[in-house]
């Protein structure tokens, strides 16, 4: 009976040393086909965002223009994986008193990133679909003055 209860606790110790180390799953690792520079022309101007590795658990992403050879920064976004999730975290330019604001992870697939924040104002919902390896649709969307938004950007990779 000895033999028996000390192998049943080295058992359930090594189960829950198994638990402890392993890590969780890194969403992250699933999006790096965002890494790069997209292009979205408008009537307006064209709007680029471009994306880097800063880590293996960081992306840095920039929303800007260009205007007679300046760059203007609309909004600096930071993707991150923490131990609770993957999160999407934009500052944005004159917003929000240049304080970030974090949108947490509900859908990573390996085409597909949906972020959400229902306490915010808009948007509520950033999405990212890959079309292609060249193209891709970024999407906002939530309600704005009690009516449903929602604004798409399909954009194509120039780098």
């Amino acid at each position: 009976m000895k033999k028996e209860m000390k192998l049943f606790i080295v058992i359930v110790s090594l189960v829950f040393i198994y638990a402890w180390t392993t890590k969780p799953a890194r969403d992250i690792k699933k999006t790096e086909w965002l890494i790069g520079t997209w292009e979205n022309k408008t009537p307006k101007g064209t709007i680029y965002e471009t994306w880097r590795k800063v880590s293996a658990d960081e992306f840095s992403g920039k929303s800007y223009i260009l205007k007679d050879r300046d760059t203007i920064v609309f909004e600096t976004i930071r993707l991150v994986q923490e131990t609770d999730g993957l999160f999407y975290v934009p500052t944005v330019k004159n917003q929000n008193d240049a304080f970030p604001v974090r949108f947490a992870a509900t859908t990573i697939s390996a085409t597909k990133m949906v972020f959400e924040n229902p306490q915010h104002d808009f948007p509520k919902t950033i999405s990212y679909t890959q079309i292609a390896t060249d193209s891709l649709v970024a999407e906002i969307g939530g309600s704005r003055n009690g009516q449903e938004r929602r604004q798409a950007f399909p954009m194509k990779r120039i780098r």
